[in-house]
């Protein structure tokens, strides 16, 4: 498939790369890959255990093995009639509980029934989390703008740079803030420090007994949140089968249901169980996730495309590409198999991305005509939001220019521009070659009716799945993180050096304590 271009592809009949699920179509067509190759990765998938794998993750068995847990993110979504189990438990019952009370406490901080110490209405809402306590929640934020109550308005800290919550707290009033502490365990670092400083603000404005008006938990930590000051009622509990990366749909989504109401955060549940549906249930060869990621593996794996833009032509899915980093990158940025043995083939694209069309007058150019291959995920919703349709009777052709460009941009990144349709426009001759695009850069196009709760859920379900689907076919654990968790590990003791002053710390490599060194000298210079 190397000599073959996605131009003469597109002659022959695509029809079988194109697949309608959950209320969205994939459009896979675009992809360098012909029917002989989907069939060959079709038999990958077989041959590498992927229904087995999909069978056992709904199954509730302990697919994250080296720790020893399940990944049953899709019980977050299934409704009360479902059965999920763990350890021969059913956690149905379970999730819907926590569901019920944050609807309940939702609807009280709504009415304003919930107020603050000094019987003020909360007007903002503070996520304080990290990683997946924090990407999702504020995808969904800027994304579901439309569906927002326009009487909370929500803010979201991750960064342990103090400048971060700093400037949220600048455009906060302490008497109408409600603070949600995101962490599992209650002990994240930066999660912590940043909750810390969000009691110690409350407590010097409202004083000690303001904290219960005005933190909230999620966290399977209750003691912990107990000792913070949190009210029981107002911890919200979820389980180490949801990994944080999965766990939008779980209390992490506090803020979101806080946000667009206990019904639209029901859509967006039902959104993704129907992707869920699909996936468990429909033939490899037609399943969206599976072709999803058996295209990843293709043009990772195969066609060496070490890179995937993320390119969404909708401003309110600005924050989609970030939470993709994530979920993409944190899951399958993996060099090890299950069993232990090094991979021998790559694993793990780079992803990233911004909206278009802004991304058109910025890094577009590279994906054109630049030296590296870059495929491509543009997702569009064919119609603009309700709401924005009132807005005046311009928002339907401003739309469409959007889609245009969307749709003309699948066409040049897989069709490109020949040397001798360049010619024939009646360019110079010596121009010509300036103007030629080579194409062949593989585009899949996602695209859904509206941006609504309903097909946000599907559509973040499409690419869970696809990241479990390409780590099933690598062999690797997308579950785990270990990484990340020795860059804390070192984190904290370089904490503990830069209080004691200490510069030669045996556990530090030369370089980093070098570093340290310089550190301190510099803390040592007088402020300008």
């Amino acid at each position: 498939m190397r000599d073959e271009s996605i131009r003469s592809l597109l002659r022959s009949d695509r029809e079988f790369l194109r697949i309608d699920a959950a209320g969205m179509s994939f459009d896979f067509s675009r992809q360098r890959l012909d029917s002989p190759v989907l069939e060959s990765l079709v038999a990958l998938a077989e041959q590498t255990g992927v229904r087995q794998s999909i069978d056992a993750m709904f199954a509730g068995t302990r697919v994250n093995s080296t720790e020893g847990r399940a990944a049953l993110h899709v019980a977050l979504r299934g409704r009360p009639s479902d059965s999920f189990t763990v350890d021969g438990e059913d956690v149905s019952d379970a999730v819907e509980n926590v569901v019920g009370r944050m609807e309940e406490f939702a609807d009280r901080v709504r009415s304003g029934a919930h107020r603050g110490a000094t019987g003020e209405r909360i007007t903002d809402v503070v996520n304080i989390g990290i990683g997946g306590s924090d990407l999702g929640p504020a995808m969904a934020y800027q994304a579901l703008r439309a569906y927002r109550d326009p009487n909370i308005t929500c803010h979201f800290v991750s960064n342990v740079d103090p400048a971060d919550i700093i400037e949220v707290l600048s455009r906060v009033t302490p008497e109408k803030t409600l603070f949600i502490i995101a962490s599992k365990t209650f002990t994240t670092a930066e999660t912590m420090i940043n909750a810390e400083h969000a009691r110690t603000w409350i407590v010097d404005h409202l004083g000690d007994g303001a904290v219960g008006a005005h933190f909230a938990a999620v966290s399977t930590a209750e003691q912990f949140a107990d000792d913070f000051g949190i009210e029981r009622q107002n911890i919200f509990g979820f389980w180490d089968w949801v990994g944080g990366r999965y766990s939008l749909t779980s209390a992490v989504g506090l803020s979101t249901m806080l946000a667009i109401g206990p019904l639209r955060f029901r859509e967006l549940l039902d959104g993704a169980r129907a992707m869920d549906i699909h996936f468990r249930d429909t033939a490899l060869a037609d399943n969206a996730p599976v072709l999803m990621g058996l295209c990843a593996v293709w043009n990772r794996s195969f066609l060496q495309m070490s890179t995937s833009a993320v390119l969404p032509y909708s401003r309110d899915l600005a924050r989609l590409p970030a939470y993709l980093q994530q979920l993409t990158m944190e899951s399958n940025g993996k060099s090890v198999r299950i069993d232990g043995s090094p991979v021998t083939y790559d694993t793990g694209a780079i992803y990233w991305g911004e909206p278009g069309t802004n991304g058109q007058h910025s890094f577009f150019q590279l994906l054109h005509q630049g030296t590296d291959e870059v495929c491509s995920d543009i997702i569009l919703a064919a119609r603009p939001t309700s709401s924005d349709r009132q807005s005046g009777g311009q928002i339907d052709d401003q739309h469409d220019v959007l889609v245009a460009h969307a749709l003309a941009q699948a066409s040049v990144l897989s069709v490109g521009l020949t040397r001798e349709e360049v010619a024939a426009t009646g360019v110079s001759e010596d121009l010509v070659p300036h103007k030629v695009m080579p194409g062949n850069r593989p585009v899949s196009v996602i695209m859904m009716d509206q941006l609504t709760p309903l097909s946000l859920g599907a559509l973040l379900a499409a690419y869970e799945h696809s990241v479990f689907v390409q780590a099933s076919v690598w062999q690797i654990n997308p579950f785990d993180q270990w990484g990340v968790e020795l860059g804390k590990k070192v984190a904290s003791g370089i904490v503990d050096d830069i209080h004691q002053r200490q510069v030669d710390d045996p556990e530090l490599d030369p370089a980093t304590r070098a570093s340290l060194a310089a550190l301190l000298v510099r803390r040592d210079q007088p402020r300008s």
